[in-house]
């Protein structure tokens, strides 16, 4: 299998290049019947369009989606569903300058590697542009899920150096950055803003929280929710690292601390359940949901794209300086965080499935 497809039950594959003339996905495995509206989708796809602020790339895609296949009178068929997202803003000609050129960062030497060649008109394949894939059937994923009572929330914690200090979910969808603390938000701003003017980029680190997920979501050994939740995630472009409640801190604490201790608790509607005091484990206990929230973060590289002189090779090795202009996000942080809520429903959505056929009588 070429790696273009995600999931077992829930199965997506994505289409498409960053400068083509669309990107695009297949959802197959979908139920039938399920309510779903072209603005549902278009909603999530709008969260992470280019152009948006002056923190992001200034390419200006409108990213209409297109449901071409599977969905009729505003319900899932049970078919394929195929959705397309056309291209309209490419400006391949910048990058014929550099097109022999490795720039620092990219997939441009790996993909040759691989394949022998490439698409040199942006990041052709490698591209976040593939993203708008993901998002899409990720609206999809979503809405199967809200009706198991299932929420997906994400915001940026971290970018460059500046931390946020508090979560106030209701501010998270009122600025540019997804950032749940208005207290540091112009700290973010000022360390993007800062590595722009130095032609240069800064990282950064999103959080999800995945709510009302019942327990027994998972499926040992190898399909581990964990496992499936790092796959995903970890397959965004631009991640370089996952820890899934307490994560690396685990590493210092004492069996004593790490340990979720079992309780009888009330829910919201004072109905009684065994759930945990704590959770350090974000939720998954040998890789199979537990009922508590779902909790995991990532970290994310700066933009290997840059305007900041850099040292490279051409595809004959010969030295070469590269400046890579073109239109590219200063920060890729706050347009990742719906990828990755998307890649958490998308796992979520498919373990949701999967789970019915693990006991006789969900059957």
């Amino acid at each position: 299998m070429a790696g273009n497809t995600f999931g077992k039950l829930f199965q997506i594959t994505t289409f498409g290049e960053s400068h083509g003339d669309g990107i695009g996905v297949v959802i197959d495995g979908c139920p039938a019947g399920l309510e779903i509206t072209r603005e549902e989708i278009q909603k999530e796809l709008d969260r992470r369009k280019p152009g948006t602020s002056h923190l992001t790339t200034p390419r200006q895609e409108k990213d209409q989606v297109e449901m071409l296949s599977g969905i009729f009178e505003g319900k899932t068929m049970g078919t394929p569903i195929a959705l397309l997202i056309r291209n309209q803003d490419q400006i391949p000609a910048v990058y014929e300058p550099i097109k022999d050129l490795y720039r620092p960062g990219h997939a441009d030497a790996t993909y040759d590697a691989k394949y022998g060649m490439r698409d040199w008109r942006g990041g052709g394949r490698a591209s976040a542009r593939e993203t708008i894939g993901r998002v899409a059937a990720g609206a999809i994923a979503k809405k199967l899920l809200a009706h198991a009572g299932i929420q997906i929330t994400g915001y940026v914690t971290q970018i460059g150096n500046v931390k946020i200090t508090q979560v106030d979910e209701s501010t998270i969808t009122t600025n540019p950055l997804n950032c749940p603390d208005a207290t540091v938000l112009d700290a973010m701003i000022q360390e993007i803003e800062t590595a722009r003017k130095d032609l240069d980029s800064v990282g950064g680190i999103v959080e999800i929280i995945a709510r009302g997920v019942p327990a027994g979501l998972g499926e040992p050994v190898f399909d581990k929710l964990s496992a499936d939740l790092a796959h995903g995630i970890i397959s965004i472009p631009a991640v370089k690292g996952i820890e899934i409640g307490d994560g690396f801190a685990c590493a210092s604490k004492h069996g004593s601390e790490n340990n979720d201790e079992w309780a009888l608790k009330n829910d919201n509607n004072n109905n009684s359940h065994i759930g945990t005091t704590t959770n350090h484990a974000g939720g998954i206990i040998g890789g199979i949901s537990n009922g508590e929230d779902i909790l995991l973060r990532f970290a994310l590289k700066p933009t290997s794209s840059i305007a900041k002189k850099q040292q490279t090779v051409d595809r004959n090795g010969t030295s070469a300086e590269i400046e890579v202009h073109g239109r590219h996000d200063p920060c890729v942080a706050p347009r990742a965080v719906p990828v990755g809520e998307a890649m958490v429903a998308l796992v979520l959505a498919d373990h949701y499935l999967r789970n019915k056929i693990s006991r006789i009588e969900t059957l």
